[in-house]
């Protein structure tokens, strides 16, 4: 199982992708919500706009890499904090 490389790191991400994933599924069936309309224009819920974050902040940290490297990466982590922010209140 040499193939996959399992560090600290990467099951951390799985894990709070995990966890993300029960509290929503938790908070929809205890709290259910009619979907919005924001400013694109299309009806979302509080599970879209976690996908659309979730999509976002993968293609911030790719460009984040491409453009500055890895050195300074926990930067785009502040950068996808509030860019999950923005989505969450105004999609």
């Amino acid at each position: 199982m040499a193939w996959m490389a399992w560090t600290t790191p990467t099951a951390i991400f799985f894990v709070i992708i995990a966890l993300l994933l029960v509290t929503f599924s938790v908070l929809a069936i205890r709290f259910p919500e009619t979907p919005r309309r924001g400013v694109l224009g299309i009806e979302t819920t509080r599970g879209d706009r976690l996908f659309i974050t979730l999509l976002g902040s993968a293609f911030i940290n790719l460009a984040w890499l491409g453009v500055m490297g890895a050195a300074l990466q926990p930067w785009a982590l502040l950068i996808c904090l509030f860019y999950a922010a923005a989505v969450f209140r105004w999609v």
